[in-house]
């Protein structure tokens, strides 16, 4: 099992996408940002500099991105849940938390941010 003090971490990777509950969500869009922190050993890769022993993390922004994209959802959770299915598909990962932030959602209120985080692992 890894060593969950070891991450890989993608912060703010911003997506337009149309997920939401209300009509114009689905037909306009909005940014979504999204976090990810992949817990994976390390110890292999940085010891034999393999890239092959690791997660790329470039690969990986373009599979969250495309995963955001896809497939229009009402809840963002339901969105955090798919972005974690996609890094779990990694091997080489065993835990990941994902945080999807919804900076234009529909809130009568002034509000700096609305996220959920999702965490999961291997069973």
């Amino acid at each position: 099992m890894a060593d969950l003090r070891d991450r890989i971490t993608l912060t703010g990777l911003r997506v337009h996408a149309h997920h939401g509950v209300f009509d114009f969500e689905r037909r306009d869009g909005q940014e979504f940002v999204v976090d990810v922190v992949a817990h994976v050993d390390l110890a292999p890769a940085a010891a034999g500099d393999a890239l092959a022993k690791t997660v790329h993390y470039g690969v990986l922004a373009e599979e969250v991105v495309a995963a955001v994209e896809r497939d229009p959802v009402d809840l963002i959770e339901t969105v955090a849940e798919r972005v974690a299915a996609v890094v779990l598909a990694h091997e080489a990962v065993e835990q990941v938390e994902v945080t999807v932030h919804k900076p234009g959602a529909p809130i009568d209120v002034p509000f700096a941010d609305v996220s959920v985080t999702v965490v999961r692992g291997r069973a």
